[in-house]
C-alpha cells in the first residue's frame, strides 16, 4: 500500500494498524546489482595504478590507463586466480603481477608473453564491468552489463561551481538497510543531543511509492531557543540564507538524499547524496560514499573559513550514527534475526521499498 502525494503523517499513522508488512527479514535481502554504485574515490585510482575495490563480495580491479580512462575488471587472473589489482598498468592494459598475462579494458587477454607459437590462448579472459567516473567517484555497474546503458545514473545538480562539495568515504559494519532507516528516521536526534542540543523533529508528512520514500521534517529547538548545533541543520546555518529549519530526506532506491531548500528558491542551500555499497557477500558491512554540496554565500571566502568546522560537525554526527547502526547489526548477529519492534510507519514503508527492490541473499555455504 502506498500513500497518495500530499498524504500527511497523521493519516499515515491512522492507517498503519490496518496494513500487513512482509515478514521476510530485511537483513537477509541483498541490494540489487542492476544500478550504478560508487566503489572508489577518483583520487584512489591515479594514472598508471591499479586499485582493489569490492561490491557485495565481488572483487573488482580498477585501473587507470595512460589515456586517463578507468577500467574495471574481475579481480582474478584467468591463469592462477592471483588478484589483478596487484598488477602493473602498461598503457591501457593491465599485466598480472605473477606471469604477466595482459588484459585489455574489456577483459580480453591481449598477451601471454611465454605462449609458444601455434598454441591458442584461453577462449576468454575475465569479466569486465561497465564503469563511469563522475563527482570525484568511480562507479561500476555490477549487474547485467547489457542493462547499464539504460540504467539511471545519479544526477547531482548541486555539483557545480556555485556549490562547494565535501566528500565522505567510510566503512560501516552493518547491513545497508540500517543506514537508510537511520537517516530517514529523524526521531533519533536524542542521540546527537551533545552536538545539536535539544531539538524536537516534527514530521510534516511523507510520500511513498514502489521505489521511494520521502519525508519532510521541521526541527524545533526545545524551549524555543535555537541552539548553535541545531542551526547547522538549517539552510541558514550553512549558507547564510534565512529559512525555516525544514529538511527533506528521500530514499530513491538504492540511493538516499537529504536537502534543505530555502523559501522562494528552487535550489537547495545544502544537499547530501549517499550510496551504501555492500562489501561482503553476506552484506553485513557497507561502504558509505557521500557528497555534501553547500551553496556558496554572496561573500567570497566565508564558506572556506567555515569548512573545517562543518567537516568536524558532520564527522561527529556520523560517528554517533555509525555507533548506533553497528550496535543494531551486532544485535542481529547475536540473535540470528531481526527482533526490533518498529512503530514508525515511515520506517515500515521504507523497509517495504528496500525489500521489494532488493534480491534475496543466498544462505551461508551456498
Amino acid at each position: 500500500m502506498t500513500a497518495e502525494p500530499g498524504t500527511s503523517s497523521s493519516s499515515r499513522q491512522q492507517s498503519a494498524g490496518h496494513r500487513s508488512h512482509d515478514a521476510t527479514d530485511l537483513r537477509r535481502i541483498g541490494i540489487h546489482p542492476d544500478f550504478w554504485y560508487p566503489v572508489a574515490l577518483s583520487r584512489d585510482v591515479p594514472r598508471g595504478k591499479a586499485f582493489a575495490a569490492v561490491f557485495a563480495g565481488q572483487r573488482i580491479a580498477l585501473y587507470r590507463g595512460q589515456s586517463g580512462s578507468v577500467f574495471a575488471l574481475e579481480d582474478r587472473c584467468a591463469h592462477r586466480q592471483v588478484p589483478l589489482s596487484m598488477g602493473v598498468v602498461d598503457g591501457d592494459t593491465l599485466r598480472c603481477c605473477y606471469h604477466a598475462w595482459t588484459y585489455r579494458g574489456n577483459g580480453r587477454i591481449s598477451q601471454i608473453p611465454y605462449l609458444p607459437k601455434g598454441v591458442d590462448r584461453p577462449p576468454r579472459g575475465v569479466r569486465a564491468y561497465p564503469v563511469r567516473e563522475a563527482y570525484g567517484l568511480v562507479f561500476v555497474f555490477p549487474g547485467e552489463a547489457e542493462k547499464a546503458d539504460d540504467a539511471d545514473f545519479p544526477k547531482l545538480p548541486g555539483f557545480d561551481s556555485r556549490h562547494k562539495t565535501m566528500t565522505f568515504s567510510r566503512t560501516v559494519r552493518c547491513h545497508y538497510s540500517f543506514m537508510h532507516e537511520n537517516l530517514l528516521d529523524m526521531n533519533h536526534q536524542f542521540l546527537h543531543r551533545k552536538i545539536l542540543g535539544r531539538i524536537q523533529p516534527k514530521l510534516l508528512g511523507y510520500e511513498t511509492g514502489p521505489q521511494f520514500v520521502e519525508a519532510r521534517y521541521l526541527f524545533i529547538p526545545e524551549g524555543g531557543k535555537k541552539d548553535r548545533g541545531a542551526g547547522l541543520l538549517s539552510a541558514e546555518g550553512v549558507s547564510g540564507s534565512r529559512s525555516p529549519d525544514a529538511i527533506t530526506v528521500r530514499t530513491q532506491y538504492p540511493y538516499q538524499t537529504l536537502q534543505a531548500v530555502p523559501v522562494n528558491s528552487e535550489q537547495p542551500a545544502f544537499s547530501l547524496w549517499v550510496a551504501y555499497v555492500p562489501e561482503d557477500a553476506e552484506q553485513r558491512t557497507n561502504h558509505a560514499y557521500g557528497l555534501l554540496t553547500i551553496a556558496k554565500p554572496p561573500i567570497p571566502g566565508v564558506l572556506d573559513v567555515a569548512w573545517p568546522l562543518i567537516r568536524r560537525f558532520t564527522e561527529r554526527v556520523f560517528a554517533q550514527d555509525r555507533m548506533a547502526v553497528e550496535a543494531e547489526q551486532r544485535a542481529w548477529d547475536e540473535q540470528g534475526e531481526d527482533r526490533n519492534h518498529e512503530v514508525f510507519p515511515l520506517i515500515l514503508d521504507v523497509r517495504e521499498v528496500l525489500r521489494a527492490n532488493g534480491v534475496p541473499l543466498d544462505p551461508p555455504g551456498f
